[in-house]
């Protein structure tokens, strides 16, 4: 075993800055508002996002199912959840208009009062299409209705796709953290 470290980017948005407009969800999705029925499907889409994604090097349990469900149990019991800023991306597919759940994105407020989004996950075939900017501005929308005036964020440096998506809707780079990950020798 070995020690890696990982570059990630703490960001952070003024909530006062964010912008005027923000583009409408796309056709043939929807946004779900948290409700306890869905928190397995956030995990699903946990897991098929960042399953073979970089993120689940520095955080194994992106490569399991079972260890998403727990994780976003967790989120959920939290004392400083935010579920009016907690939202499920959903497509429909098929000639039967069938729900299949594509993004995620959860929201805490710690105990210093600051909001964190969790994790942004978009499935890799439905991303390049605003799911990730819509659910954004939602979670952002319920940050500050929590009375919020500034959420942060981790995301790693390596992720451009991400930092860039951070940025386009004002977020940014705070600080720079390395994340030290044990790797088996290959």
């Amino acid at each position: 075993m070995s020690v890696t470290y990982f570059k990630r980017y703490r960001m952070e948005a003024d909530l006062h800055d964010l912008p005027l407009h923000w583009p409408q969800v796309p056709a043939g999705y929807r946004l779900l508002p948290w409700c306890q029925e869905l928190l397995d499907l956030h995990a699903e889409v946990k897991y098929l996002s960042f399953r073979h994604e970089l993120d689940a090097q520095l955080f194994p349990c992106f490569t399991d199912l079972a260890a998403c469900r727990r994780l976003m149990r967790d989120i959920a019991s939290r004392e400083g959840f935010l579920p009016d800023a907690t939202w499920l991306a959903v497509c429909y597919r098929g000639p039967d208009w069938l729900l299949e759940p594509c993004g995620t994105i959860q929201a805490v407020v710690d105990s210093c009062g600051e909001g964190w989004i969790q994790n942004v996950g978009v499935v890799p075939q439905h991303r390049r299409r605003g799911i990730g900017t819509c659910l954004l501005r939602h979670c952002l929308a319920g940050c500050a209705r929590a009375g919020l005036k500034r959420v942060h964020l981790e995301v790693t440096a390596d992720n451009l796709p991400a930092v860039a998506l951070y940025q386009r809707v004002g977020f940014s780079v705070a600080r720079t953290i390395f994340k030290p990950v044990e790797v088996a020798w290959r």
